[in-house]
Formats: C-alpha cells, sequence, structure tokens
C-alpha cells in the first residue's frame, strides 16, 4: 500500500511550521517557549502514524516496543546511571515516571522509526542503481546494516541535539554539565535494540514523510545550536 502524496505535503507543511514556530519562538523567548515541546512531539508522533502505509498490529506492536522499551532504558538509565551516565530529567517535557518524562518514550519512537524508515530507503536507492549480480551482497548486509547503521545515525542525531537540550533544561548531566561518552555508547546499544524489532516486525517501512522528518529535526537542532 502506498501513501498519497497529499497526505505527505500536508505532514511535511505541517511539520514544517511546528518547527519553524518552535525555532523563532526559542531564539526569542529562550526557555519560556520550550514548554511546547510536549505539544510539538505528540503532533509529529501523530504525523508519523498518520502517513504510516497498511498500519498494522506489527506496527503498532513497534510503537509500544519503542515507547516502552525507551521508558524502561531510560528509567534504568537515570536511577543507577550504568546505561548513559549520571543525568536527571528536568521539568520541561512533562509528566513523569520514576523521575522520566513520558515523553522520552514517544521521542525514542519518533527517532528510530525516523532512522529505521530511512536507512530502508537508502537501501531501495542502492539496489536501484546497483548492478544485478551485486544486489544478492547487499541483500546479505541489508539487515545488519538498517540496525548498525540505524542506530549510528540515532547517534549522531543524539549528538547534535545534546548541547540544546542541556540549554532549554530538557535534562542535567552530572555533576559537572559534561556530556559522558557512555551517553552515546547508550544511545547506540538501545537504538540497535529497537532497531532489530523495526527489522523483524513486519509492517510497510516506506514512509518518504520520516525521511523529511529526520531532515527537518536535524535543520532544526543545528539552527539553536548554532544559535542559542
Amino acid at each position: 500500500m502506498r501513501i498519497s502524496p497529499d497526505k505527505i505535503k500536508i505532514a511535511t507543511a505541517v511539520a514544517l511550521l511546528f518547527h519553524l514556530v518552535g525555532l523563532i519562538g526559542i531564539l526569542i523567548f529562550d526557555q519560556g517557549f520550550a514548554w511546547l515541546t510536549s505539544l510539538h512531539m505528540l503532533v509529529m508522533a501523530g504525523l508519523l502514524i498518520w502517513t504510516q502505509p497498511g498500519r498494522n498490529g506489527d506496527f503498532f506492536l513497534f510503537v509500544l516496543i519503542c515507547f516502552t522499551g525507551g521508558i524502561l532504558a531510560e528509567i534504568a538509565g537515570v536511577h543507577t546511571g550504568w546505561l548513559f551516565g549520571e543525568y536527571a530529567y528536568g521539568s520541561t517535557l512533562g509528566w513523569k515516571v520514576m523521575e522520566v518524562p513520558l515523553l522520552i518514550g514517544v521521542n525514542w519512537f519518533i527517532l528510530v522509526y525516523c532512522c529505521g524508515v530511512t536507512m530502508r530507503l537508502v537501501h531501495r536507492k542502492m539496489l536501484s542503481v546497483l548492478k544485478p549480480e551485486q544486489h544478492n551482497l547487499l541483500n546479505r548486509w541489508r539487515r545488519i546494516s538498517l540496525v548498525v547503521d540505524g542506530a549510528l545515525l540515532a547517534v549522531c542525531f543524539d549528538w547534535i541535539l545534546e548541547p540544546v537540550a542541556v540549554k532549554l533544561g530538557y535534562w542535567t548531566w552530572l555533576p559537572d554539565g559534561n556530556i559522558p561518552f557512555s551517553n552515546y555508547l547508550g544511545w547506540f546499544v538501545v537504538s540497535c535494540l529497537l532497531l532489530i524489532g523495526f527489522a523483524k516486525l513486519h509492517f510497510n517501512k516506506v514512509n518518504r514523510f520520516a525521511l523529511y522528518l529526520l531532515m527537518i529535526e536535524v535543520l532544526f537542532f543545528l539552527m539553536l545550536r548554532t544559535f542559542l
């Protein structure tokens, strides 16, 4: 089942509008505008679900796995420090369970889904330009690439995000504010585990809006990282 081009256009326009308003608002009002992050994340997650072609049980199971797995990983991280490092969440992201905002589970879904879909689109493009005799080699490594390269993409996104998130009060690194290497290692491990679920579950994984949203978010946080 293919996505209607109109759906992609509408979702992309809404995402661009929200990110533009958010960018201008944060640069002008700083943390006074960051409280809208909750609405922003929920709208982006809703757009991803809306544009998902042929939504089925496996797709919603993946959403649940990302949300629950992300929350559990963050609870372990906050209370033990062994997964990401020593950190604590602020009040900006809203309601918490065991010191972890529920929106963090939504964020894990958004990021992992976008990275997984992006890698799947990259593989499709590679298949279209490779010679037929090279297809078997790509097919053999495609699932490993989807998990490992997708996780590396998520880590790169986190590297862009981290300084902005700290400035906006999303979370604080303890005790001195320095971001530890263990954070990126933890992101890689958790992303790999969630992307394994993405690879194994059977649902349509071609959604160009997910690619566009990832690009928009990268540009959004790069702009904030530069000018905030």
